[in-house]
């Protein structure tokens, strides 16, 4: 748990807990800290025991905002993509008048990027740090996506020049983490869209056209995705149409080699009979000008097949 003083975007080191529970003349204290440090918080800030339980279940936690007496929980995903899974982890956000309490199960890199944007904004105000720390959340969805989008691009230049099996399987998986993610957007949409409209007393109404902001953002990740849904669904259909016109072109290729076998395996099966009187038969040279023939047949269709590009 790291707890610091906060005043115009400059950090100072608290290192007594107890200094956080009274309000600062300037500035306002940030606590960082891991769901295993709840049960010291808990009792000093007051925090519900169904926010404490939320942060504290191992499940999937869908965005909330929950309003609690002198204090909101607050619970947002940070997103992480790494060109096979997409990655959610809940940031849980305790919002006091002279405080904010970040818990996290695992390292959230938007918190290490919110720190040179407080001290550039000169932040001083929890409710600012928590406008600045959705915003960087909400842009990281754009970057996400920005990554998706050139995994699915090269997806279909794989899938055109080289299909294989195993284009199915990466299909299948990321059209399933995108549908997941769908889901997700929409709660932390109606969370910024709280933010940004309800009457929130520990929130500053001049923040709430800030957060419209964020709002139109997070609007535009959901339509975003709703794309990338429907991409997956065409690179299927590219992928079976790929599949299907390797395989005509396979049978093509057959059925041309068959046709040019067949006249051949005709000649064969005649002169292979066991009769006295076949024409030729007891030529001198028979065999080598019967042969020449079969060659000469044989690329004779071979070069029509090409011209009429059936090979």
């Amino acid at each position: 748990m790291k707890i610091r003083l906060v005043n115009n975007g400059v950090f100072t080191p608290v290192e007594d807990i107890n200094d956080t529970l009274v309000p600062t003349s300037q500035g306002f204290y940030w606590i960082d800290a891991d769901v295993e440090d709840l049960a010291v918080l808990q009792p000093l800030f007051g925090m519900h025991d169904l926010a404490v339980e939320d942060c504290l279940s191992e499940e999937d936690q869908r965005p909330k905002i929950e309003i609690y007496e002198g204090h909101y929980f607050i619970v947002i995903n940070s997103i992480r993509f790494d060109d096979e899974e997409i990655f959610l982890r809940a940031l849980n956000i305790f919002l006091g008048r002279h405080y904010i309490i970040t818990v996290t199960r695992q390292k959230i890199n938007e918190l290490r990027s919110l720190k040179p944007v407080l001290w550039e904004e000169e932040v001083s105000r929890p409710d600012y740090f928590l406008y600045h720390l959705v915003d960087i959340v909400v842009d990281n969805y754009f970057l996400v996506g920005d990554r998706i989008d050139a995994r699915i691009e090269s997806l279909e230049e794989d899938i055109l020049m080289h299909t294989k099996k195993s284009h199915l399987t990466e299909i299948i998986g990321l059209r399933g983490e995108i549908l997941w993610l769908r889901k997700v957007l929409g709660p932390q949409k109606e969370v910024i869209a709280t933010l940004n409209k309800k009457d929130l007393k520990l929130i500053d109404d001049q923040l709430q056209k800030y957060f419209s902001d964020i709002h139109e953002n997070a609007v535009k990740i959901a339509e975003t995705f709703d794309t990338y849904r429907d991409l997956m669904g065409n690179l299927r259909e590219a992928y079976q149409s790929s599949l299907a016109s390797r395989a005509n072109e396979i049978m093509r290729i057959f059925t041309a080699l068959t046709t040019i076998f067949m006249p051949l395996t005709f000649i064969t099966g005649i002169y292979g009979m066991n009769f006295d009187f076949i024409p030729g038969l007891h030529l001198r040279g028979g065999s080598y000008i019967l042969l020449a023939f079969m060659m000469l047949l044989g690329f004779g269709m071979f070069y029509i097949f090409r011209k009429k590009e059936w090979l």
